[in-house]
């Protein structure tokens, strides 16, 4: 095989080796153009949050599919076929990887291991072959094989693939689920029209000219890769990776603080008596004060006894009548300690003079 050899694998080409043999298979490649042109748009209307690295990769991806597709499409040869396949594998690796990690949350090393065996896959399809009687890899012996459905055996591992993650986030009621079911969808007739390229040949004429069906091939593959484009924008802001920080230790709870002590009632200062004092009875403070009153009843009969009857009274004792009726009575009720604090209190009247008090001496 060498670069420059010429490739018929198409209804509109036929055995023409000319630059312009399929010009409508070469003008539906448009159709990748603006699939991509529309979805750049719609990437830079989001928010800058919601925008990546892999959705630009994606939309780059396209622009280069339709490169390469108008390239193999215009030259036919063996360069320009690679130009067409390697860009479609890539988008196929990159929109698993994307859909894997961003839309199902699958680890990036199990995303590597899936990706791979894709790959398996894909290589193993693309060396599969028909010939009469079987299919499979070719012996020496079979002089007759070609690529099964003319080529598109290759596609069928992303069609199993768009199936499988859209049924996924339609169970998950992903927004991106719609999206990719249809793809899925239109992508099971692209298929199906690729493959029947060569048996409809003769019935599909435009112009005079046999096209076949691989230009709607073109069409309906720009529409699948602008829905997977937009399910892309669906899959929601990347989250940065937290940054490290050291722990932070938990404080330790505080230990319940004691209950407040219930108030005391406070026993008035002249109602308690000292350490050493001793405590007065009723009966003797009631003991002493008859003594006291007795004691100045005695004084004042011995006044009244030496002093003529015209005299001023002395003033002690009326002094002491007074405190005497402003007493109170003792309330029957009152607990002694009550009483002794209650007297304590009361006015004690000044004692008498148990002398004869001095008279003022008179000159003669």
């Amino acid at each position: 095989m060498t670069f420059g050899e010429h490739v018929f694998l198409y209804c509109e080409r036929g055995t023409n080796s000319a630059l312009w043999a399929e010009p409508i298979n070469a003008i539906s490649n448009a159709a990748f153009f603006l699939a991509a042109l529309v979805a750049w748009q719609l990437l830079l209307w989001r928010p800058r949050e919601e925008r990546s690295a892999d959705h630009f990769l994606l939309v780059g991806l396209v622009f280069l599919i339709g490169f390469g597709s108008l390239a193999f499409h215009l030259y036919a040869d063996e360069g320009t076929a690679l130009a067409d396949v390697i860009p479609i594998v890539i988008f196929m690796l990159v929109y698993l990887g994307f859909a894997l990690n961003r839309f199902l949350g699958v680890p990036p090393g199990w995303t590597v291991m899936l990706a791979i065996g894709f790959v398996a896959l894909v290589g193993a399809a693309m060396h599969v072959q028909c010939w009469e009687g079987g299919i499979g890899l070719p012996g020496p012996e079979v002089t007759d094989a070609k690529p099964c459905l003319n080529g598109s055996m290759a596609y069928l591992p992303a069609l199993g693939a768009l199936i499988v993650i859209g049924m996924l986030l339609a169970e998950r009621h992903h927004r991106a689920a719609p999206y990719v079911i249809w793809a899925a969808v239109l992508f099971t007739v692209s298929i199906i029209l690729r493959s029947l390229d060569m048996a409809f040949c003769d019935q599909v004429v435009i112009d005079g000219r046999n096209v076949g069906t691989h230009f709607i091939w073109h069409l309906l593959n720009a529409v699948v890769l602008f829905l997977l484009l937009r399910a892309s924008l669906e899959a929601g802001p990347v989250l940065a990776a937290p940054a490290t920080a050291e722990p932070v230790t938990e404080a330790e709870p505080e230990a319940p603080s004691a209950p407040a002590a219930a108030p005391v009632e406070t026993v008035p200062v002249e109602a308690m008596p000292a350490k050493d004092e001793p405590v007065e009875t009723p009966e003797v403070a009631s003991a002493g004060e008859a003594a006291m009153l007795e004691a100045a009843a005695k004084a004042e009969e011995e006044a009244e006894e030496a002093e003529p009857d015209d005299g001023p009274e002395p003033k002690v004792s009326e002094a002491s009548d007074a405190a005497e009726e402003e007493a109170p009575k003792e309330d029957e009720s009152e607990s002694p300690r009550q009483r002794v604090g209650r007297r304590r209190s009361r006015p004690v009247p000044p004692k008498a003079p148990f002398g004869r008090p001095e008279r003022a001496s008179t000159q003669s």
